[in-house]
């Protein structure tokens, strides 16, 4: 990938960041939640660009996401792309000190949509929520066209390997989780963006190629939703 410093909107604190991986998979999960179940991390890319696009269903979402996919499980950091109503005094502090970021979704600044793309750029691995806000039912929400955007718009910018995007469905055992909720974290196939853009970057393309590739990441995180919810075994 082309070398980029990605701006100071968000960092990864070194003391800060693996404490919180640590309390929160060895004390705050174990502690709170009963099973937890994790499929298809072999999924994950463990270098370049990456996009985790998540179902969003509980504030819990962005504790089992490290769990599933950060250091422990592939050596590498999260990067959040989270509501900018979120990141406010000290909570907004420490999130940006975790490796978050803030979007206006009503308004998105070129700054932050820029920095999404420089961390990309830079290999990073990018959570965003695709559907937007929470939504506590147990199926697939229309998703917003900015995930598929910015990871076309990353993609026409590099140089050599491309941006993979990975579903993941993310599951409670209650739709508002309490002790003791069994939890599931699936993650699917990654879908490369290369083969969406055949080499055209105009932004018309672009814009085109964010349709055809907004809908097939929701036809593969409602694959995965279905499937689990008829007792079907989550493609490996």
């Amino acid at each position: 990938m082309a070398n980029a410093t990605p701006s100071s909107l968000s960092r990864c604190s070194p003391v800060l960041t693996p404490l919180a991986y640590f309390l929160g998979q060895q004390l705050v999960i174990p502690l709170y939640f009963g099973e937890v179940t994790i499929v298809g991390q072999h999924h994950l890319p463990q270098t370049g660009s990456v996009i985790l696009a998540p179902t969003h269903r509980a504030r819990w979402d962005s504790i089992m996401l490290p769990l599933a996919a950060g250091r422990c499980a592939t050596g590498r950091d999260l990067r959040f792309m989270v509501t900018a109503d979120e990141v406010t005094g000290v909570q907004g502090w420490l999130i940006q000190q975790l490796g978050g970021f803030p979007v206006n979704v009503r308004r998105p600044s070129i700054a932050s949509l820029r920095h999404g793309i420089d961390l990309l750029l830079a290999g990073e691995m990018l959570v965003i929520y695709p559907e937007g806000g929470i939504y506590r039912q147990d199926q697939v929400q229309r998703l917003k066209p900015g995930l598929a955007r910015l990871a076309l718009q990353a993609q026409a910018a590099a140089t050599d390997q491309g941006v993979r995007i990975v579903p993941v469905d993310l599951y409670y055992g209650a739709a508002y989780p309490g002790w003791g909720c069994p939890v599931q974290v699936s993650m699917g196939e990654a879908i490369a963006v290369n083969g969406y853009l055949n080499g055209n970057t105009a932004a018309e393309a672009i814009k085109a190629a964010a349709q055809d590739l907004t809908q097939e990441l929701y036809g593969r995180l409602e694959t995965m939703v279905n499937q689990r919810q008829q007792g079907q075994a989550v493609p490996r």
